[in-house]
């Protein structure tokens, strides 16, 4: 019977074949998406993150002014 399966499950055709490549492909795209994803999420947070601080400074209570937001005192 283990000789069988070892039979069956060597060689390039069939089914088996066909499935690794498409786990193959698949872990291929998730390496694309996963680097484009980050790539844009790293140009947001470059130019994102300075004018996030300031709206929500703006917001908070006591209202400042924009220049009592960017003054370093």
């Amino acid at each position: 019977m283990a000789s069988r399966v070892l039979a069956t499950s060597k060689g390039k055709g069939g089914k088996g074949a066909k499935a690794s490549s498409e786990d193959q492909s698949a872990a291929k795209r998730f390496k694309e998406w996963s680097s484009w994803a980050l790539k844009k999420a790293k140009v947001i947070t470059h130019y994102g993150f300075i004018p996030m601080v300031i709206i929500i400074g703006m917001n908070s209570e006591p209202k400042p002014h924009l220049y009592q937001l960017l003054s370093p005192v």
